[in-house]
């Protein structure tokens, strides 16, 4: 499978890091604004999208840039008739993420987002464990979400653009466990929350609480900002626990999984990013190329994610409750 790498950039290199331990793929190419990063990916450099894409034979692209460029080089990969990979967010807006859903779904070319929280292995066994009935009938949850590095006159040192951007802490970091809710606990129904922005150097929020109520019944609280450490140092940067009406699952900071007070699942990765998630992330969409499958977070799956995001900030702006159904009914009038 050749595969070419667009956006050579922090993310891109943990994404190339992932493809490069895998069986039968191969990152052939690389394009980045920057021809200096691309040329260390690969030989094969380009700085303009089109011309690489001509150039290449592709099994696929990995987009891996910020995310004002995703509906165009989605768009591009779509019209050579190639599969793409394209990292979280999907857009900046609501109807661009629309726009780039509605692209692939009328090519019939699979993409896929990239959204790899979901495949941390922790989740994977916590989803395992509550269809098997251990906790019994889901109630509740909580996601905790602890990260220092968005104080002081350069916050972000990784993405530093992440300063300027005017959502901020819910579009990029939050969505993950939005993601993961609707990963565990099926569709979600509304949303309250409300935003805080503590380093008055940066546009957007960098602290959030969500309110979030599924179809399925189940409700929960997303809390999360990124301007203090978690209690413990790990992998899942925080806790989160996952209530029954007869057990519930306790996730650690390093990734350890409890069911009530006994341990039962220990995180053995020491490879890769957070239990080697994006590893996983990418063999999926491979593994789903390659048997005709369809994508967990094809791009038309993923949009509800998308919408519970936009629903969060229209909670915050308004201070109610927002249903992902005004959402949408919104955006369609």
């Amino acid at each position: 499978m050749r595969g070419a790498l667009i956006g050579c950039g922090y993310f891109g290199q943990i994404q190339l890091e992932a493809w490069r331990r895998m069986s039968g793929v191969e990152i052939v190419a690389a394009c980045d604004v920057s021809l200096d990063k691309a040329q260390a990916v690969s030989p094969q450099a380009y700085t303009d999208v089109e011309k690489l894409l001509q150039a290449q034979d592709l099994n696929f692209v990995d987009v891996a840039t910020r995310p004002d460029t995703h509906v165009e080089l989605v768009r591009a990969a779509v019209n050579h008739r190639i599969p793409a990979i394209c990292q979280k967010p999907v857009a900046p807006s609501l109807a661009e993420a629309m726009e780039l859903t509605a692209i692939a779904e009328s090519a019939a070319i699979p993409v896929m987002i990239h959204e790899n929280w979901r495949w941390q292995p922790w989740y994977r066994e916590a989803r395992r464990r509550i269809e098997a009935g251990d906790i019994g009938n889901p109630v509740s949850y909580h996601f905790r979400h602890r990260q220092r590095d968005g104080l002081g006159p350069n916050p972000y040192p990784n993405q530093p653009y992440f300063k300027d951007m005017p959502r901020l802490l819910i579009h990029e970091t939050l969505v993950h466990y939005i993601d993961t809710a609707r990963f565990l606990f099926g569709d979600i129904d509304g949303i309250y929350a409300c935003t805080r922005r503590e380093n008055l150097m940066i546009a957007g929020e960098d602290g959030a609480l969500l309110m979030i109520d599924h179809r399925s019944g189940v409700t929960g609280v997303v809390d999360g900002n990124r301007y203090l450490n978690p209690a413990r140092p790990g992998p899942a940067m925080g806790e989160a626990l996952l209530e029954g009406d007869e057990s519930w699952i306790r996730i650690e900071a390093d990734g350890d999984l409890c069911l009530g007070t006994e341990l039962v699942w220990q995180n053995d990765a020491t490879t890769g990013y957070k239990g080697d998630s994006v590893k996983a992330t990418q063999q999926h969409f491979i593994d789903c190329l390659r048997l005709g499958r369809p994508f967990e977070t094809s791009a038309n799956n993923y949009l509800p994610t998308f919408v519970a995001v936009e629903a969060a900030y229209r909670s915050a702006s308004a201070r109610k409750r927002v249903s992902l159904s005004e959402v949408i009914g919104l955006t369609n009038s």
